[in-house]
């Protein structure tokens, strides 16, 4: 019985995925960050103040290992925790002066790390990839 992936858009959808993955590790490892630890960062350079879970969801991180990255991070002074005053149970999460700092940093560079990995493709090409990988995930 073979037991090979027949569907090779998916295989080399998984295969490019995580060869991206790889890449953005070994340039987080740069900066002594874990991918996850720098998802956390990004989403709050971007967002702003955010819940726990609010990064949760826009990581797709369970709450138990945010809790264990936020503590990280927090420890290396690069983001806080504050109670909500108006619900006990929320805590929002922001960036310290030094994790702003760190970001400035990292994210000019992060930025054309990724436009470098996708320069192969034209302008017609990278829209014809992101209308096929939307129509997948319509699907979904």
């Amino acid at each position: 019985m073979e037991r090979k992936c027949n569907n090779l858009p998916f295989l080399i959808l998984m295969q490019t995925s995580k060869a991206i993955h790889d890449r953005i590790k070994e340039e987080m490892a740069k900066n002594k960050l874990g991918i996850t630890e720098f998802s956390v960062l990004e989403v709050l350079y971007q967002k702003g103040k955010q819940t726990i879970q609010q990064i949760g969801k826009s990581i797709l991180i369970s709450s138990g290992s945010m809790t264990y990255v936020i503590d990280k991070l927090e420890q290396r002074r690069l983001l806080s925790r504050h109670a909500c005053p108006d619900d006990r149970r929320v805590i929002h999460v922001t960036l310290t002066e030094d994790g702003n700092e760190l970001m400035n940093e990292i994210m000019p560079k992060y930025h054309e790390f990724i436009n470098q990995m996708f320069d192969s493709l034209d302008s017609n090409e990278a829209e014809a990839l992101v209308q096929l990988l939307k129509k997948v995930r319509y699907k979904i």
